[in-house]
């Protein structure tokens, strides 16, 4: 069985886009109506734009999105089984499985990331990678720390990503080395991303997705909050609108597919960082992009 799973935040890159663009007339006109329907020309940034400038939140997040749904619904023979995205990468999903359109899935996105931007703005705040400590040992030494500090990102086993307030973040990576972990890295991004901090963003993207149609989906999609799989349009709905606070379960999401039926997983967007997730996952599974 064919899992398509979709990237986040973080795998955009100068110059994403512009291939696909010059060479299909289908994708070309999705880009074009992209600009258009986000009142900006989102393309240029895409095909031209610095790393900073891609790096900005309200563009990272539709950036990733286009590129990771313009390359599905561009795609000869597309038809998965079953999908899933890594965080905003689950917009792309319930685009690419038809419970959203792409007009609707593009609207969300950017009212997302502004959303985020705001809340980031209200509460300066940050993530951290952790490598080479259980999960348990994570959660543990969270729990021990009075700030918000929360297990966010479960990106495979002994890779983790922790969110919450600066002051907390810098207090756990220290005691996270002292745990024993191989690193505790500070990760480059605008805040506290799935973390109870994201409040103010989930309430205003609540409403959204409470106005937007939705549609029985063609396959199922394996959600980010609980790891399994959903067809139902109230299910999607209210677990994308709890995914902002809640933790990314994703090792748990590949190893539901994997007991599923899945045994390869194609990667829909820019970069390859969850093929090497994949891998590390179920080794067993065949891996490749689009």
């Amino acid at each position: 069985m064919k899992a398509y799973v979709f990237p986040g935040q973080g795998a955009q890159f100068s110059g994403m886009g512009k291939e696909i663009y010059e060479s299909n007339p289908k994708a070309k006109e999705l880009f074009d109506q992209a600009n258009q329907i986000l009142g900006f020309k989102i393309t240029d940034i895409m095909f031209e734009g610095t790393a900073e400038e891609l790096k900005q939140t309200k563009v990272t997040q539709p950036a990733v999105f286009l590129h990771s749904v313009i390359l599905a619904l561009t795609t000869d023979g597309f038809k998965p089984d079953m999908v899933a995205g890594h965080s905003l990468g689950e917009f792309s999903a319930l685009v690419s499985n038809q419970a959203l359109n792409f007009e609707d899935g593009l609207k969300l996105v950017y009212q997302r990331a502004l959303a985020m931007q705001k809340a980031c703005e209200v509460n300066p705040s940050t993530m951290a990678a952790i490598l080479g400590l259980d999960d348990k040992v994570v959660e543990d030494v969270c729990a021990s720390i009075d700030e918000v500090v929360v297990a966010a990102n479960y990106n495979c086993p002994g890779q983790l990503v922790i969110s919450g307030s600066n002051k907390g973040i810098e207090i756990a990576c220290e005691k996270m080395k002292e745990a024993g972990a191989k690193r505790a890295l500070p990760l480059p991004v605008g805040g506290a991303f799935h973390s109870p901090l994201m409040e103010p963003a989930r309430t205003e993207l609540a409403a959204a997705i409470e106005n937007t149609t939705f549609n029985k989906p063609i396959c199922p999609v394996y959600q980010n909050v609980n790891a399994q799989p959903s067809s139902d349009v109230d299910e999607i709905k209210k677990n994308l609108i709890s995914q902002l606070t809640a933790p990314v379960r994703w090792t748990q999401s590949v190893q539901n597919m994997v007991k599923d039926g899945a045994t390869e997983f194609i990667e829909s967007g820019p970069g390859k960082v969850l093929q090497g997730l994949v891998k590390k996952i179920a080794p067993e599974a065949e891996v490749r992009s689009i």
